[in-house]
């Protein structure tokens, strides 16, 4: 017999939505990690139990990419995809938008052809059993340099990989300081030859990044986005521009980036007339889910069913599906 509370989540998982805010690199099982940690003969960075447990965001980068040296064949990348897609679906997403950065999979560095047709082989499989379908993301990383974002662009426009529907840039902003002035260039490239724009900002740092990732980056869509609301005329800039906030809920908490979800802005920011959606950011590490997020927001905030299908609705419209799949899917969201 269902409680109050499974019925309401049932409820969430059919709300049709999409994701915009993931990353690969956030979605291995604990159990695969251990294996192949095994047979690679690596150690663990911490006992399996504690696996996730994070000091903070540096420490969470840096088991990222112990977790994505891993992952060394074309198998293994293709294995986490088709997992990815299978997640997606058992959340009741229609779509995702899935961040991948290339400086994570040290058994990938200069080859990001293979790495991406690896991808591409886990993705294919899972629409071909009915899985939702996902457009891949390929990220910068904040600490690198113009030259190499230059490279990736060049490789990307070279490629023209349909499954690759945007650039992003993500990493500790606190860490690498302002870097937009550095990767305008390679922004402007990207948009030129048809390729989305998608800026992680203003997590570690404040509304600053998020100025920079608008006005230097041409962001189709900035990742976090939350910390805008320290400043009233960029949430102004935001709201008159429609430029969507892919937020994540849980992260922000479990990052420390706001002590209580009741301290989050992401209602404030919704209020204020910003085009927010709930995303997921590192599902399996910080122990999220999309229907998750929706409940622990719903909860908070006191959100109607009107607000939720509103939530939805940006979702669809801030990713990068094709528009045929988001007609369909904001059609299946006004009969939920």
């Amino acid at each position: 017999m269902s409680t109050p509370q499974t019925s309401h989540i049932d409820r969430l998982r059919a709300l049709p939505k999409a994701e915009v805010h993931a990353h690969l690199e956030g979605c291995f099982e604990p159990l695969v990690l251990e294996q192949w940690a095994a047979r690679a003969g690596v150690a663990m960075p911490r006992p399996p139990d504690r696996l996730f447990e994070f000091t903070g965001l540096a420490d969470f980068l840096h088991f990222l990419d112990w977790a994505c040296g891993l992952a060394s064949t074309r198998e293994r990348l293709a294995e986490l995809s088709y997992g990815f897609s299978k997640r997606l679906a058992d959340s009741g997403a229609g779509y995702a938008d899935v961040i991948v950065n290339p400086t994570h999979w040290k058994a990938w560095h200069g080859r990001l052809p293979e790495m991406i047709d690896a991808i591409d082989a886990g993705f294919s499989a899972a629409e071909q059993d009915g899985l939702p379908p996902v457009g891949l993301c390929i990220s910068l990383l904040r600490t690198q340099s113009s030259d190499a974002a230059a490279e990736l662009v060049d490789t990307l426009i070279a490629l023209r990989h349909p499954r690759v529907v945007a650039l992003s840039i993500d990493g500790n902003e606190a860490a690498a300081g302002r870097t937009g002035p550095r990767f305008a260039e390679a922004f402007r490239r990207a948009g030129q030859a048809g390729l989305r724009r998608t800026v992680h900002a203003g997590e570690s740092s404040g509304p600053e990044g998020v100025r920079d990732a608008i006005e230097l980056l041409g962001a189709d869509r900035i990742d976090h986005g939350v910390r805008a609301i320290e400043d009233p005329e960029l949430v102004e800039l935001l709201v008159d521009r429609q430029i969507p906030l892919a937020i994540c809920p849980t992260s922000n908490l479990k990052l420390g980036v706001y002590a209580s979800i009741e301290d989050h802005p992401i209602d404030r920011l919704r209020h204020a007339g910003a085009v927010v959606s709930i995303n997921t950011d590192d599902p399996v590490l910080l122990g999220a889910s999309l229907e998750g997020e929706y409940a622990l927001c719903s909860k908070a905030f006191g959100w109607s069913d009107d607000d939720l299908r509103a939530l939805a609705r940006n979702s669809i419209e801030a990713s990068f599906a094709n528009p045929d799949l988001k007609a369909r899917l904001i059609q299946a969201l006004s009969s939920w």
